[in-house]
């Protein structure tokens, strides 16, 4: 009898059942592309709720850094201070960073940050109670690892979605643009502005590398794209941001060299200057010596441009500190 109900210590304890997780769907309008979403990293409210607090947490870095130190919320996700591009709708993105230096999807830009940029010490996330568990009900991991962060990182990204602002509203016929907006989409959207080739509509960046004119001599970090490809062809290339919310987030350009939307309407109209890789879209016959937008034609496209502002998304609390 004692044998019988003695207890067998070959037997292995089962392991506690996996906590079920909540699917999180991105909606978004049709005026934009299809939103891919690798297979290994579906979208979770919890993996969305990791991928937050890693974002405000200085434990990413050796030295205090957060992802919210140069991007606030209240500044889409920028920081003027720092000149830092702005965190919208990346998931849609193939190139990141204003010279590309890295392409592919969100995970890859992740990894570069968790590993490069930040340079994460993974130990210290292993040693804390709170992310271990939420690891391990996230992704079912044990020990987390760099590709852990990246990918958790990732699915808040994704959820950096801006698709709310006036302008949205009036593809979607629930608001109406007023006169000088109106006129402002229409030189946005037509050969008179030129600004839709490098600024679709829907994410409002085509995601590719352009010479807008900047300058004619190229140094340092103002070389852009060629710093990453060493080809000719790519002196003085950045890549296009997005328009989204572009009111909240000057300075504006690589270098952050014009304070207001004013200043860059007009560089585009009287200022972009010539040299072998300046984009064709410059180099039309009717752009050869500016736009020649009047003044109240520069007002109108920055009222336009305004009309891209989304408080929803600088105000979502799925985005919010936690």
């Amino acid at each position: 009898m004692a044998a019988a109900c003695r207890k067998d210590t070959n037997t292995a304890e089962p392991s506690p059942a996996p906590v079920p997780l909540t699917p999180y769907t991105i909606k978004y309008p049709n005026y934009f592309p299809s939103l891919s979403i690798p297979s290994d990293n579906p979208l979770t409210l919890e993996g969305i709720n990791l991928g937050r607090y890693l974002y405000y947490d200085t434990i990413l870095s050796n030295n205090g850094r957060s992802c919210s130190g140069c991007h606030s919320q209240n500044e889409s996700f920028s920081l003027s201070s720092v000149n830092s591009l702005p965190h919208i709708n990346l998931g849609w993105n193939t190139n990141f960073l204003w010279n590309g230096k890295i392409s592919g999807g969100v995970e890859d830009i992740m990894k570069f940050e968790v590993e490069i940029f930040f340079n994460t010490n993974v130990s210290k996330l292993n040693n804390s109670e709170f992310y271990r568990n939420e690891f391990k009900k996230v992704y079912g991991v044990e020990a987390i690892s760099t590709k852990d962060v990246a990918y958790a990182l990732s699915q808040f990204f994704r959820a950096m979605v801006s698709t709310n602002s006036k302008c949205d509203k009036y593809f979607q016929y629930t608001a109406t643009l007023n006169s000088s907006e109106l006129n402002g989409f229409v030189i946005f959207t037509t050969e008179k502005g030129d600004c839709f080739h490098c600024h679709s509509i829907g994410l409002f960046t085509d995601n590719k590398f352009h010479n807008i004119g900047l300058d004619s001599i190229f140094s340092g970090v103002g070389m852009g794209r060629y710093n990453i490809t060493g080809n000719a062809n790519d002196m003085g290339l950045f890549k296009s941001p997005t328009l989204r919310n572009i009111e909240l987030t000057p300075p504006y350009m690589h270098d952050g060299r014009y304070l207001t939307l004013d200043e860059v309407v007009e560089h585009y109209n009287s200022k972009v200057k010539h040299s072998t890789t300046l984009d064709p879209i410059m180099t039309k016959p009717s752009k050869l010596f500016g736009l020649g937008l009047s003044a109240t034609e520069k007002q109108d496209l920055v009222a336009f441009l305004k009309t891209l502002t989304d408080t929803t998304f600088i105000n979502n609390p799925l985005l919010q500190k936690p």
